[in-house]
């Protein structure tokens, strides 16, 4: 989204309405009264509309670009039509057709208006519009009310989830033919749409009102006026003047009130209240008639003369949701000045107290000041220490070298240091009083210890201390010194007392009753993010109904709160802001009161408020709808049955093979999962099991099998195949519960090694573990010997004997299709964080993005189902960060294809992945975002070439989208085979090297 320069308020402008529809997204504009649309030369539209139709284009081509891309790209709709079906009354979104996220805001916040919904929903075009336009305003404005009526239908009694609103932008791309290169600001192209929506009921009302001043609902309903009263070269003047939105300043301020303070007064205006007649210049202006949807336009962008471009304000701007307006009214006009210059004398008394506050706070004349309470403490604190007669040099050797030297004089060693020296017997040092020392001895330089060598003198303070102070004089001075203190906290109480209740007297200036008659209540904010060059669009709409805010932020419509919405629109946070507040008369219920049937009574909701053409439109559009979803269930049902007779293949085939191996000398290996009960659909091999290698996962299960028979063997009397059995596996599941119950560092995960410790530490059920364990020992991998080929022969009957009413094979598949998510979710990790080490980051992505997700799914079900999502999260965030790093990098150097390569990281890769990181709201994501974010956003303030700027212009509306909706992007990527032994491995390997980063890197 592109901003061009703000022009500064204009006294005239050639309609009243149009000054209110311009001003909806950024422009200031006032309207000097009596000014019509239709006073508008076609000259003037001519130049305005070549302008606005490269947009217009630009937009569709987009639009059509968006229509050929993939599925793997971001911006694509769902395959599934159930993904984008309608939740019960859920508001309906609009879908972002080409940088059209204003379109989207604005168009929201004014169908939430109900009044205005239903002039957009009754209206009718005038009678003679049937035959021939008579000019090009008719023929232009009127198909696209057509298109804004079909629109609004789809918003109130659509099925799906969001709507498409391209065919009205198509309607005004039909409407112009332009070769014009000019740039046009966007705020400009929704001020015109805006304003052929108000020429549309023009018409219809001078059709209406034959012979009479027709009444545009348009100027009743957005509309009011103010009285300008001023002096100008010492001269009176009062004028009235027709408003449509306000413009407000932000730069300086604080909040609202101090913003409409300040737009309601200008230039001296001292001499309005004299007798006397001056030569200064100024107004006042005071509201006479109130719209009942009253507008507000934050002027957040300046254009900076040094670098010739706009720049946004971020500054923090706070609004209440309750706005009264009566200390702006003109009846008020003499309370008001009177209030005005209370406070005035107020906040001067406040300026002289916070100064002499601030000299208690921050005593003294140098560059450094400190609290004059906490000086007199200080010295308090010097003059009660100990005395000492000597300097504090005088016991520095200064001859002696640092470190000391042979024969210096040290100091003796701490009780701690002499406890950790080693006994001399033991050294060989020790020797008696009078044995001399050895030559060794006397060219032994004492070893330096920096902590306990230059320890002070024991008679040396900690803090400074006066030489000499007599008993007297230390009384005198401590009296002294403390009731000046105590005199200075008096005092700083006092006038941060003060300071409080003129604040308070200020803020309560305004609350009597007679003062909040004329209350406003916050309709609607629209929020931008991101600079003056790029950004977004999004709206937060109250519902009084559901009495809650809500966000609509392009297809994406969620439920919100007071809090996000002032974290997003104060200013100040992630550079997104309002610019635009909507405010209704909280005075005038219909304004988003629903409408009453006339014979019923009843509340008309859904399609019965659609008049009759546009019911038929909604309906025609739900009947494709629900073709499109009958159409996918049929093709859906398709592929399952498909599906099921492939599986019911592959079980007869397994049944044969099952046969033919039975009677085998020498059976094929298989794993323990892959035999299926007799009385059960065989089930596909489990992939954690079934490998390309039957020496691995299938011999390692066996070896444990086998270990299990021997010591089953050797400790039970009774040696008949059914008791070995069960003496085995319960020594195997004893073994395996010591494993889950074990505390074992992170890189020995023995999850990974056996899925009886998975289903244990998961609180699987007991039938599930049982016939796990038994499907372990019918393995025919174990009939090497009699012993063991017995044994599997007892289990596979056990297997056989097992009823389907005694274990659901429903949730047993459903544990072990969990357990084949946990290892593709580790395989998807351990390979994603080994690519990031090897700094191979494009790579890495995509394996840590669907590791994270996946292991969430797991998550959801249990906190022992998947890994560590911190790290996981950590490592996500790392890689993206990395890969922003290397575009930006690309992108700086100016340099193709490198610049090209860069944007194409960031558009395949980066900017798919925001949203994963966006709808959780976690505070490190978010702040990485930002991160990326302003990395890209601080070039709008550098000098580029123009081919670069075009580029970053293109690119950044996409990296600043704030929509958390999920959209598709590349496929999962293809996972690489690993045995249980290769799996554990190089976790073990991966996880080890992580622990030895530190816990502040990770």
């Amino acid at each position: 989204m592109t901003h061009g320069e703000e022009p500064g308020p204009e006294t005239h402008k050639d309609s009243a309405v149009l000054t209110y529809l311009e001003g909806l997204l950024m422009h200031p504009v006032v309207a000097g009264p009596g000014a019509t649309a239709s006073g508008r030369s076609e000259a003037a539209h001519s130049n305005q509309e070549q302008a606005i139709s490269r947009v217009l284009e630009a937009s569709i081509a987009e639009n059509k670009a968006s229509l050929k891309r993939t599925h793997t790209e971001v911006w694509s709709d769902s395959p599934n039509p159930h993904d984008r079906k309608r939740i019960d009354n859920c508001p309906v979104g609009l879908k972002n057709v080409g940088n059209t996220c204003w379109f989207s805001a604005v168009i929201q916040s004014l169908f939430n208006l109900l009044e205005f919904q239903r002039l957009v929903l009754n209206y009718s075009p005038p009678a003679r519009v049937h035959d021939l336009p008579r000019n090009q305003k008719e023929h232009r404005n009127l198909p696209f009310m057509q298109e804004l009526r079909n629109l609004f239908s789809l918003m109130v009694g659509s099925k799906r989830k969001y709507v498409d609103p391209s065919r009205a932008v198509e309607i005004l791309k039909d409407a112009f033919k332009s070769s014009e290169s000019q740039q046009q600001d966007v705020s400009e192209f929704t001020h015109k749409l805006l304003d052929w929506l108000e020429d549309a009921f023009q018409m219809k009302a001078e059709e209406d009102r034959e012979g009479e001043k027709p009444k545009n609902p348009m100027v009743e309903l957005f509309y009011g006026r103010f009285l300008a009263v001023g002096v100008h070269e010492g001269k009176k003047f009062e004028n009235t003047e027709m408003f449509g939105q306000y413009p407000l300043q932000v730069n300086g301020f604080k909040d609202l009130h101090e913003c409409l303070e300040a737009a309601m007064i200008e230039g001296e205006i001292e001499s309005l209240h004299s007798a006397e007649n001056s030569a200064r210049s100024g107004q006042e202006h005071w509201f006479t008639e109130l719209p009942p949807v009253l507008t507000f336009e934050l002027s957040r962008f300046e254009f900076n003369q040094a670098l010739g471009r706009p720049e946004k304000i971020h500054n923090k701007l706070e609004f209440p949701s309750m706005l009264y307006m009566d200390r702006y009214m003109d009846r008020n006009r003499e309370i008001t000045r009177i209030k005005r210059e209370e406070i005035r004398r107020l906040k001067e008394h406040l300026t002289l107290l916070q100064q002499r506050l601030e000299r208690y706070l921050s005593y003294g004349s140098g560059p450094k000041r400190f609290p004059l309470a906490d000086v007199l403490q200080y010295a308090m604190e010097f003059a009660s220490s100990k005395p000492v007669c000597t300097s504090p040099v005088e016991d520095i050797d200064t001859s002696a070298p640092p470190g000391g030297t042979t024969g210096q004089q040290l100091p003796p060693p701490s009780s701690a240091e002499q406890d950790s020296l080693p006994p001399l017997e033991s050294s060989g040092l020790a020797s008696g009083p009078a044995t001399a020392p050895s030559a060794a001895q006397q060219q032994r330089v004492p070893i330096h210890k920096p902590f306990t060598q230059s320890r002070l003198p024991p008679d040396l303070p900690m803090h400074p201390a006066p030489r000499h102070i007599t008993e007297e004089e230390l009384r005198v001075l401590e009296g002294c010194l403390h009731r000046w203190r105590s005199e200075v906290e008096n005092d700083t109480r006092d006038l941060q007392g003060s300071i409080t209740r003129i604040h308070r007297t200020i803020e309560l200036m305004y609350s009597d009753k007679s003062m909040m008659q004329v209350p406003y209540r916050l309709h609607a904010v629209l929020v931008h993010e991101g600079q003056a060059n790029a950004g977004h669009y999004w709206a937060y709409i109250y519902d009084p109904h559901q009495r809650c805010w809500m966000k609509y932020n392009d297809i994406s419509v969620t439920k919100s709160s007071w809090e996000e919405l002032v974290r997003d629109s104060f200013g100040g946070y992630r550079n997104a802001s309002a610019y635009c507040l909507m405010y209704i008369n909280d005075k005038k219920p219909f304004l988003t009161e629903e409408e009453f049937d006339k014979e019923t009574g009843q509340i008309l909701s859904g399609m019965d408020k659609l008049p009759p053409d546009l019911k038929q439109y909604v309906k025609e559009d739900n009947e494709q709808f629900d073709k499109e979803i009958e159409e996918w269930d049929i093709m859906q049902a398709r592929k399952a049955q498909q599906e099921k007779l492939a599986l019911a293949a592959a079980a007869a085939a397994a049944s044969a093979a099952s046969s033919t191996s039975t009677s085998s000398s020498s059976p094929q290996p298989m794993s323990i999962e892959s035999s299926p009960p007799d009385n059960a659909v065989p089930q596909q091999d489990p992939e954690y099991m079934e490998q390309p290698s039957p020496t691995n996962d299938s011999k390692h299960l066996q070896e444990d099998t086998e270990r299990a028979i021997s010591r089953a063997a050797a400790e039970q009397e009774e040696r008949s195949p059914e008791a070995l059995l069960n003496a085995a596996i319960k020594m195997e599941y004893g073994r395996l519960l010591r494993f889950a119950q074990e505390d074992t560092p992170v890189e020995n995960d023995y999850r990974l090694q056996h899925i009886i410790v998975y289903f244990i530490q998961n609180q699987a059920p007991k039938k599930i573990l049982e016939r796990t364990l038994l499907t372990q020992f019918a393995d025919r991998n174990l009939a090497f010997d009699e012993r063991c080929k017995s044994i599997m022969n007892v289990a596979r009957a056990k297997l056989d004997l097992i009823k389907p009413e005694e274990v659901n094979m429903d949730e047993y598949e459903i544990w072990h299709q969990d357990y084949r998510n946990f290892r593709e979710t580790t395989i998807l990790m351990v390979t994603g964080l080994e690519l990031f080490q090897k700094t191979n980051y494009v790579e890495a992505l995509m394996y840590l993005i669907y590791a994270y997700q996946y292991n969430k799914e797991l998550l959801l079900k249990g906190l022992y189902r998947g890994h560590d999502e911190e790290l996981l999260g950590h490592y996500r965030r790392e890689c993206l960060l990395k890969l922003n790093e290397q575009a930006a990098a690309m992108f700086e150097s100016g340099e193709e294809p490198e610049v090209t390569t860069g944007l194409g990281i960031m558009n395949e890769l980066v900017v798919p992945c925001i949203p994963l990181l966006l709808v959780h709201d976690a505070e490190r994501d978010l702040l990485a975002v930002e991160d990326m974010r302003n990395r890209w956003c601080s070039y709008l303030g550098q000098e580029m070439e123009s081919n670069l700027q075009e580029k970053l212009t293109d690119f950044l509306p996409k990296l600043l989208d704030c929509s958390t909706e999920i959209k598709s992007f590349h496929d999962p990527p293809k996972l690489p085979t690993y045995s249980t032994l290769e799996l554990c491995e190089r976790f073990s390997r991966i996880m080890a090297a992580l622990g030895r980063v530190p816990t502040e890197g990770r």
